[in-house]
């Protein structure tokens, strides 16, 4: 069985061989970036800036990385489900590295995003730009495999835009920064609000969330906030008590559990159903794009008919536009109050949306 909502302590590549193969919907790694620095890092004003200088940041040579990031992804690929994706996230010292590693195991990448953030720490010396991004990569285990990714709430979180690949988000410091005896608990914790978007695009509630980096348990803390079971590998007990404390005062928050509706997992609704329904009419007319020079009629079995050319809305779209488009949101209709409306609209009525 999984040990569901817990922390293991353990490295992660050990602690993953005794978890069930094909078992995990999401992974959320944050792993050591080999920062490889030389020397202490000074602000203009002498006081020294707080670096990552943990000794489990710290590898021999890149050989020694190039082994300890195979063999961590190997242990993720075998208890992630055919359907399940993994995030990892880095900076330019190993991000390239991890995906070229990704990749010849086997890994087929979805996406690269970047984190953008919005307060980075200045290059004090002055000898290169400023850092102000992090890198990750998503990926499924082959390329031909299903995936979740909810579309829609993640273009309700961006405004109603479709939400694009730069993400600006700040860093995360004040009250959410976690702090023992006044220093920083864990050198690079990640802010919640990027953990957020990680989880929402690509989980269902209940999904299990595994970090086999769990730090002071920022995964764990969102995944439960976002009713998701979660599991946590860590080999530093101190991050574990900072973690479980944190994990422990975590509710679920009723308003954030929904699952989406309306992508790729939710009820098929046939363009057929609409006209069954009486929510649209045969004969009636729909727009492209709101532009009047494209206009179907409605006909029997789901079809619309454009000029001398009959087929499903998506068939004539793709002839429209000469590309593959989703038929769903490119046509309009007119709504009871004498206004272009997509007839996404209607599906998502028939799903039970508003």
């Amino acid at each position: 069985m999984l040990p569901l909502n817990q922390i293991i302590q353990g490295d992660c590549v050990n602690v993953l061989a005794t978890l069930p193969e094909a078992s995990v919907d999401l992974i959320f790694a944050d792993p050591p970036y080999n920062m490889q620095l030389q020397q202490d890092l000074f602000r203009p004003n002498l006081t020294k800036v707080d670096a990552v200088d943990d000794e489990w940041d710290q590898f021999v040579d890149l050989a020694q990385y190039d082994a300890f990031t195979r063999a961590w992804l190997s242990a993720c690929r075998r208890v992630l489900k055919p359907s399940g994706t993994l995030w990892v996230i880095g900076s330019y010292h190993n991000i390239y590295r991890v995906g070229a590693i990704l990749m010849d195991l086997g890994y087929w990448i979805i996406n690269d995003l970047l984190w953008v953030k919005s307060n980075p720490t200045p290059n004090f010396r002055g000898v290169r730009f400023t850092n102000a991004h992090e890198t990750l990569i998503w990926a499924k285990k082959d390329a031909k495999a299903r995936y979740t990714f909810n579309y829609h709430t993640m273009k309700r979180m961006n405004g109603g835009k479709q939400m694009r690949s730069d993400w600006h988000l700040p860093i995360c410091n004040g009250a959410e920064r976690i702090r023992v005896n006044g220093l920083k608990a864990h050198s690079t914790q990640k802010p919640e609000a990027l953990l957020e978007r990680v989880i929402l695009s690509s989980s269902q509630p209940g999904d299990v969330v595994l970090d086999p980096f769990f730090g002071t348990g920022t995964t764990g803390a969102v995944a439960q906030r976002l009713g998701r079971q979660w599991i946590g590998i860590e080999r530093e007990a101190d991050y574990i008590r900072v973690a479980t404390d944190r994990i422990a005062a975590v509710t679920p928050e009723a308003d954030a559990v929904e699952p989406d509706t309306e992508g790729r997992n939710a009820p098929r609704v046939p363009f057929s159903r609409l006209v069954d329904e009486g929510l649209l009419g045969l004969g009636q007319t729909l727009v492209f794009d709101r532009d009047e020079e494209y206009i179907v009629f409605i006909q029997p079995e789901g079809k619309v008919q454009y000029k001398d050319r009959r087929g499903s809305i998506h068939q004539i779209a793709k002839l429209i536009t000469g590309a593959p488009c989703n038929g769903w949101e490119r046509w309009y209709y007119t709504n009871e109050r004498g206004e272009l409306a997509p007839i996404d609209d209607l599906r998502r009525k028939l799903r039970g949306g508003k």
